[in-house]
């Protein structure tokens, strides 16, 4: 039979006695898509009911990539009805092409798995811990990265870009407080309302003080700051820094001979180094305010005998022990975000998923490093 189809492409068949044989011929390039396909779809049914193909490639001129892949894709099918499939009169010139496409998406079975579920996870968990180093590297790079610039600074204090330290303080400092301020204000009156009314019935409702003060000032207060900061700011430093990557901006600062790290990156962090614990003071005082007000409000307590059941529960100690934590939650919040904002590829999901996952890990920081002061503050009995 004659498949003949195009002027430059064709494709001779010979069916005989479940053997099938086929002859392409010609020009077998993506210049002839159309024929080619055409030339496949016609012979396609006989390729289900062939015991034996053969592909005789003498009488091919050209062949390139397109050619080569609908080959082998109608060698391929044959194999998949119990066919037996022989490439033959393959020149010189286009083997290594025939060769390379031979091996594409061909996959060794995998041995199967033993002990269930169990070891799967396991497996996923060693997995996911031996990958977790990249993370670890890039934190510690971006680190080394600030402490170089922040070296640099300190040797030429001129050098420090003031105008953009000043504005980003105003960013992440000031334009922050009234969302803080509400936050943290109904955390503590929501603490403050729970506490009375489970110490009502064991008559101790003045316990709320003790219980609200200290919490607010060890705490609540600058854990919910430090969260409120890293999905508020963290998050944009990401979309900022990715943005300016997937523009190629960093590049070209690179190409000014200006440090990406001295122009962009320093002034975010101490910015936010800086604010955190401002917001931290007064997202405390709020607090305490909420509480005091729903003392009032809920639980007959007068502001004055509040203020003074706080100045006996609450020493300086345990504000101490809240500000000392701030810069450090600053510190990693900046960092995590500055690094995933590099680390943007380049399209838009890169970008959304870079920003979410720097909200993610910033919050999660945050968490283990109060975690850790905790621990440590408690073995120094404070």
């Amino acid at each position: 039979m004659d498949g003949r189809l195009g002027l430059d492409a064709t494709l001779e068949t010979t069916v005989s006695s479940g053997r099938l044989e086929l002859r392409p011929a010609g020009i077998w390039t993506a210049g002839n898509a159309a024929t080619l396909e055409r030339l496949f779809d016609e012979v396609a049914p006989q390729l289900a009911a062939a015991r034996t193909l053969t592909i005789d490639l003498s009488a091919v001129q050209e062949i390139d990539t397109l050619g080569a892949w609908l080959l082998e894709k109608a060698s391929r099918q044959a194999v998949q009805h119990g066919a037996s499939a022989e490439l033959v009169g393959v020149t010189e010139r286009h083997a290594g092409l025939i060769t390379e496409l031979h091996q594409v998406n061909r996959k060794q079975p995998g041995t199967p798995r033993r002990g269930g579920a169990v070891f799967d996870g396991l497996e996923r968990l060693g997995r996911a811990t031996w990958n977790a180093r990249i993370e670890v590297l890039v934190f510690l790079q971006m680190l080394g990265a600030l402490a170089v610039a922040l070296l640099g600074v300190l040797r030429r204090p001129r050098t420090l870009r003031f105008t953009s330290l000043v504005y980003q303080v105003y960013r992440v400092g000031w334009q922050a407080i009234p969302i803080m301020v509400l936050i943290t204000f109904l955390i503590g009156a929501i603490i403050a309302q729970q506490g009375i009314f489970h110490f009502r019935k064991f008559g101790a409702e003045s316990y709320v003080v003790d219980m609200v003060g200290i919490l607010v000032l060890r705490e609540i207060g600058v854990l919910i700051v430090a969260i409120m900061v890293a999905g508020r700011s963290g998050s944009a430093y990401t979309a900022e820094l990715g943005s300016m990557k997937m523009r190629e901006e960093i590049d070209a600062l690179s190409t000014m001979d200006l440090d990406p790290v001295d122009v962009l990156i320093l002034p975010r962090v101490l910015a936010l180094v800086i604010a955190l614990p401002i917001l931290s003071f007064i997202g405390s005082m709020a607090a305490l305010y909420g509480g005091g007000l729903v003392a009032w409000l809920y639980g007959d307590m007068s502001p004055a005998i509040f203020i003074a059941r706080l100045h006996e529960a609450v020493s300086v100690t345990h504000f101490e022990v809240g500000i000392i934590k701030a810069p450090f939650m600053a510190l990693v919040i900046g960092l995590v975000a500055c690094s995933e904002g590099l680390r943007v590829q380049g399209s838009a999901e890169s970008l959304g998923r870079q920003t979410t996952t720097s909200v993610v890990k910033s919050i999660f920081c945050v968490i283990v490093l109060d975690g850790l002061f905790a621990v440590f503050f408690a073995s120094i009995g404070m």
